[in-house]
């Protein structure tokens, strides 16, 4: 997986007047015709439980000069600071912050929520807007000694669902 070395982003959302925004390093577009993109939220994260609320997410492409930012966003949880405190941003649709640091963007509407019981879940949504310019990403491997905000042992588990388990087989 190291091999791949995706591009880092950071995916803002709010939902109610609560802004939200952390580091995502698997995302992708995830259909062509209607425009469609997917980003994967940590279920430890504050973004993955405002993500569930809202109807826009908007994913900032990082450049490979924002490896300060990056680490803002990525080393810190919200339960614990106001991300956006430091941070100059407006709000966009439904109040989704839009990173003035951060140029290169796309906002997504939220179509589709899939949890398929890992300690991610996939947001699918319609893209309503691209502002891009030429840049060169950061990549995940720039991030690789960075200590998250939090745990993915630490995420938020649905009360409704039985503890995965697994026989040994491959089978769960």
């Amino acid at each position: 997986m190291e091999s791949a070395d995706a591009p880092l982003v950071v995916v803002t959302t709010a939902a109610e007047d609560e802004p939200a925004g952390c580091v995502v390093g698997f995302h992708g577009q995830s259909s062509i015709e209607p425009e469609q993109y997917a980003v994967w939220l940590s279920k430890a994260n504050h973004t993955y439980r405002v993500g569930l609320r809202a109807e826009f997410l908007v994913v900032h492409f990082l450049r490979d000069v924002d490896r300060d930012l990056a680490r803002h966003f990525g080393t810190q949880s919200e339960d614990d600071v106001d991300k956006f405190a430091d941070v100059e941003w407006r709000p966009g649709p439904g109040g989704a912050p839009l990173l003035d640091a951060l140029p290169n963007r796309l906002t997504m509407r939220r179509s589709v929520i899939l949890d398929d019981g890992g300690d991610h879940v996939c947001v699918t949504g319609e893209v309503i807007d691209v502002e891009s310019d030429d840049f060169t990403p950061l990549r995940l491997s720039a991030a690789a000694d960075w200590e998250p905000g939090r745990e993915a042992d630490e995420r938020a588990v649905d009360p409704g669902q039985a503890p995965r388990t697994s026989s040994g087989s491959g089978t769960t």
